[in-house]
């Protein structure tokens, strides 16, 4: 199954959220102030932030005006066309290898298992993975990494509960580097903003990449739960004062009425969503795609 179908699935719920409201929306006839207005607050009411709703209702009025839109259908394509190039030029580019993904969030949000899904998503990409259990912090961490890189057959790097994280991290480049492994994957204790000596070990880390492994190419992920909305840029905001991010992962899209929240970020944050969970499995998580994301959502 492809992205498409996938993410169809995963957006069910805002779609169909959406829909209703879209449908009676349209129910009152013409396209007039009330409509836009109305229309930016299903827009807000699926997490769409309010800038960034008025920002896409403003460029539909230029449309509709110019075009002479009158049909829900043609307002439709109209918001998919719009909300696409929004998101377009925040497409994760090429990845380029030696890669180091450090993958950062807080607790709950599915770290561990993404970095299982994305080990069998390079795994299948023909390269080589050798994955980094830095959160030394969580009892049975480890344990549960260790079982993703056996289902992988992935290397691991791994020292004993309550070790310096900063220390596995060195000893996972230097694995890395020995044996040319193309992406090294970072797991990292999962820790609250709050919570400064586990956001400091952050900056530990950053610096034993930077010092250690100068050449790699460096993607740090933040994994954040879709079901916390608007929540997720406070996250966002916080963790990049520690460690600076190059991108998302989303999960838990299919359990919210909420997806719009990829717009907001996209929109507020200029950060671009890497990729996304779209299920339980382990082959459920797939590079983002923003024409796939928008036609959907509507």
């Amino acid at each position: 199954m492809g992205f498409f179908k996938k993410i169809k699935e995963v957006l069910k719920k805002t779609r169909e959220a959406i829909a209703r409201k879209f449908d009676a929306l349209f129910s009152g006839g013409e396209l007039n102030d009330d409509f836009f207005e109305e229309l930016t607050d299903i827009l807000v009411s699926s997490d769409v932030g309010f800038e960034a709703s008025e920002q896409i209702v403003d460029q539909l009025r230029i449309y509709a005006r110019k075009n002479k839109i009158r049909k829900a259908d043609d307002v439709r394509a109209a918001l998919k066309e719009i909300i696409a190039k929004m998101l377009e030029s925040l497409e994760t580019k090429n990845i380029e290898y030696p890669a180091v993904f450090t993958i950062i969030g807080v607790n709950g949000v599915g770290k561990t298992t993404s970095i299982g899904k994305l080990t069998n998503y390079f795994k299948n990409n023909k390269k080589e993975v050798v994955l980094v259990a830095g959160d030394t912090f969580r009892a049975a961490a480890s344990d549960q990494l260790t079982e993703w890189a056996n289902r992988n057959k992935a290397r691991i790097i791994k020292h004993a509960e309550g070790a310096d994280a900063a220390a596995v991290v060195y000893d996972g480049i230097s694995s890395a580097k020995a044996k040319k492994t193309d992406v090294l994957l970072i797991d990292t204790a999962g820790r609250l903003q709050t919570k400064v000596n586990l956001m400091e070990e952050l900056r530990k880390i950053d610096k034993v990449i930077t010092r250690e492994y100068p050449e790699a190419n460096r993607y740090n992920l933040i994994v954040l739960d879709a079901t916390t909305g608007q929540n997720a840029l406070s996250q966002i905001e916080h963790f990049n004062e520690y460690m600076h991010i190059d991108g998302i992962i989303l999960t838990k899209l299919d359990g919210t009425a909420k997806g719009g929240v990829v717009i907001t970020i996209a929109e507020k944050l200029k950060l671009p969503v890497m990729f996304v969970g779209t299920g339980e499995g382990i082959d459920d998580i797939e590079e983002f795609n923003a024409k796939d994301f928008a036609d959907n959502l509507f």
